[in-house]
């Protein structure tokens, strides 16, 4: 666990040096050149500790209304702040809830939790000096289960959900690839990924995340919460819309998900506030039509950060139903920890909290990239099906991140 004041962009390695600032995802737009990290915490799996109650004391210390989310902003806003990033890997939320956490992140670098303090101020601080320039390289990627695996552990899910266990599954596979030169414009590109809705770039020491994500893990604004979960996948075309609106698997997939995210909301909500405001939308994500519902609700009095943590994560599109069966299946089915992927970034600030699920999210170390993909596995699931699927959410990632970047417009933080 570290709580670090920062003075500036100087808390990454040289290959994760960088002049300006990255903007987190769901950033103000207008937070420019003035943007700047002025706090940090950090808390990894085996650090004491519940992580949601320790995110939420570092933003109460630092005068952020946390403790009562709906709480006015007006007055209670710390001058000099502008706002907070916040990761909550799939990993805390598991330690949040009491679930099993699943095998060890193949990233151990990459924190669990990490809170970003943000400030504007006209006072920059001194550029660190530039490295080197070396062209972007990014060698092979290495799976860490083989297509055969993969198809193997949705076939050992459909057992399990045969016996009655669980309804759903969400698989999860991993690949890295090693990478020479500044791996923060290849993230840059990645965030500018059309269907974006949470495209942005979150650093820290010896680490980077870079985030595509069209989904929304919580919203909290005005009093009210909102989540709206994804699930159903086909290729973009006019064929891929017609099957995934006329597949009874999706559908059933993404109604019994809908269902979870009700009960989530209902544990922070005023009592006979959830509704479903839309289901099973179509929307594109790059060159894939997903089928997307938005479930809201009123926010009850008292409710804090940590208990909201608690509620919605880890997300339920990716872990399955019953939540903690569901998570137990992928811990004892998965063959590396979810790392920064599955897990919820964002941001915090006066207008209220804004957090995607880091779905279609690359990591960095210091010297990999990290990627995740996967898919919600239920009695109706083909194997192969699965796979295949799972490759075509990850094939804009890896385009984006393999397209040559050059040496210039390095972030840092």
């Amino acid at each position: 666990m570290s709580i670090d004041a920062l003075a500036g962009p100087g808390s990454l390695p040289s290959a994760l040096l960088g002049a300006a600032e990255a903007l987190p995802p769901a950033a103000p737009r207008d937070c420019g050149a003035g943007h700047h990290a002025v706090g940090r915490f950090e808390w990894r799996v085996g650090e004491p500790g519940d992580p949601a109650v320790l995110a939420e004391e570092f933003l109460a210390a630092h005068g952020l209304p946390v403790t009562e989310l709906n709480q006015a902003a007006d007055g209670t806003w710390p001058a000099g702040i502008c706002g907070a990033a916040l990761h909550f890997s799939a990993a805390a939320g598991a330690v949040a809830v009491g679930g099993p956490v699943g095998k060890p992140s193949p990233a151990p670098v990459l924190p669990d939790v990490a809170v970003v303090l943000y400030a504007h101020t006209p006072a920059r601080p001194a550029p660190q000096p530039a490295a080197a320039a070396q062209p972007w390289q990014l060698d092979g990627w290495a799976a860490s289960w083989t297509p055969q695996a993969h198809a193997d552990a949705v076939s050992a899910v459909r057992q399990t959900i045969a016996a009655g266990d669980v309804y759903q599954v969400n698989l999860v596979g991993h690949a890295a690839a090693r990478y020479r030169g500044d791996p923060l414009p290849a993230l840059r590109r990645l965030a500018a990924l059309p269907g974006a809705r949470y495209g942005g770039v979150l650093t820290g020491r010896g680490w980077a995340i870079g985030c595509a994500s069209p989904e929304t893990l919580v919203q909290v604004s005005g009093g009210q919460v909102v989540t709206r979960p994804i699930k159903g996948t086909r290729p973009a075309t006019a064929a891929g819309r017609a099957e995934l609106l006329a597949s009874v698997k999706e559908r059933a997939e993404h109604v019994m998900i809908v269902d979870l995210e009700r009960n989530d909301l209902a544990r922070v909500a005023r009592t006979g506030s959830v509704r479903v405001d839309e289901l099973y939308a179509v929307r594109r994500w790059c060159d894939l039509w997903q089928a997307e519902s938005t479930v809201s609700a009123r926010l009850d009095d008292g409710i804090g950060l940590a208990a909201l943590l608690r509620a919605v994560c880890p997300g339920g599109s990716v872990t399955g139903a019953p939540k903690l069966a569901a998570l137990g299946e992928v811990a004892r089915l998965e063959p590396v920890g979810r790392g920064a992927a599955m897990g919820a970034l964002g941001w915090l600030g006066p207008a209220g909290l804004d957090l995607g699920l880091t779905i279609r999210t690359v990591a960095a170390d210091g010297d990999r990239l990290h990627m995740w993909a996967g898919g919600g596995i239920t009695w109706g699931s083909e194997p192969w099906a699965e796979v295949a699927e799972a490759a075509a959410k990850a094939a804009p990632l890896r385009a984006a991140v393999a397209a040559s970047g050059g040496t210039a417009d390095s972030l840092g933080s």
